[in-house]
């Protein structure tokens, strides 16, 4: 039997704590770089979460308190963790907040968010049913009109590769990215950049062509649908190369093409019949808990196109 007490929020810079010390009978030990503090008894000495000692500018934890729960096992000891960050979000402010728009961009956020877990409030906008539009107040919220949008305590930040830079800088503590110094850092990079640069922006350009109803060989639609399939078999080629983008291990890569193969062709159409090892690689990234906690809070009910 595992207990868990959550005992408030670090109100702090995360370089105070550090990952595993023993101090006065605790065990101090760096769970995540939320600032949430965990007792954890089991029934060994808490392992609780400290600022460093001898540092200037300590944190202090909040006056907050959400309750004790008794769980059995590391699984669920986990999945209550994260039941009372959530609760913290609301109860204690969260770090992050993310504008949601249905079928949008802005579901590589939420991925993000859960693939970190970090404490974030996620707001939920629905599109116009018959122009599938954002609503005027979530094109309130940037000049650019568009998603995705996160608010960070002042900042307003639109652009989700902007975003997913600025949240892996702030919150990723070098999780999910590769280091300069890394063999497959210019994959990483060119595979990130390539969602929406080109991948996407086919797209984009495909379903408006389409939409002014050209005819079938008029030499614009022609060039684009070229485009796009040149950008799906380069996809498909690397994926049926390496399990990931960024070669054996999942990155914010994935996170940025997964949306434009998948909830993308809700908007325009592709059969992905001529692409089995990016069908083979969506099985694998659609498998991942954090992006079916993502898509179900994100856009729940809708219909996964993950082949």
């Amino acid at each position: 039997m595992v207990t868990i007490r959550f005992l408030g929020r670090f109100c702090g810079e995360s370089s105070f704590y550090r990952s595993i010390h023993t101090v006065s009978g605790y065990v101090i030990v760096r769970l995540s770089a939320t600032g949430l503090i965990w007792e954890v008894i089991n029934p060994t000495p808490a392992l609780l979460l400290r600022p460093q000692a001898g540092r200037s500018g300590q944190g202090r934890r909040s006056a907050l308190r959400l309750g004790t729960a008794k769980v059995d096992g590391l699984c669920q000891a986990v999945e209550t963790m994260r039941c009372f960050a959530r609760q913290a979000n609301v109860a204690g402010g969260a770090m992050l907040t993310v504008h949601h728009l249905g079928k949008s961009q802005s579901e590589r956020i939420v991925w993000l968010c859960e693939e970190l877990d970090i404490p974030y409030e996620l707001k939920r906008y629905t599109r116009d049913p018959v122009t599938m539009l954002a609503p005027a107040e979530y094109k309130a919220l940037h000049p650019i009109g568009a998603a995705p949008v996160i608010a960070d305590g002042d900042l307003m930040l639109a652009e989700s590769g902007a975003i997913v830079d600025y949240i892996i800088a702030k919150y990723g503590n070098g999780r999910l990215v590769k280091r300069p110094d890394d063999s497959d850092f210019a994959q990483f990079l060119y595979w990130f950049h390539f969602a929406n640069g080109t991948l996407q922006a086919g797209m984009g350009r495909l379903m408006l062509l389409n939409r002014l109803k050209l005819a079938e060989n008029n030499p614009m639609l022609l060039a684009i649908k070229a485009r796009v399939d040149r950008a799906f078999d380069l996809v498909d080629a690397r994926v049926g190369a390496a399990e990931y983008l960024a070669g054996s291990g999942f990155t914010t890569a994935d996170i940025m093409m997964g949306f434009s193969l998948t909830t993308m062709r809700y908007f325009q159409a592709y059969d992905l019949v001529r692409c089995p090892n990016v069908v083979k690689y969506l099985g694998r990234i659609g498998a991942r808990p954090a992006y079916r906690r993502a898509m179900e809070k994100g856009d729940p009910g809708m219909a996964l196109l993950l082949s």
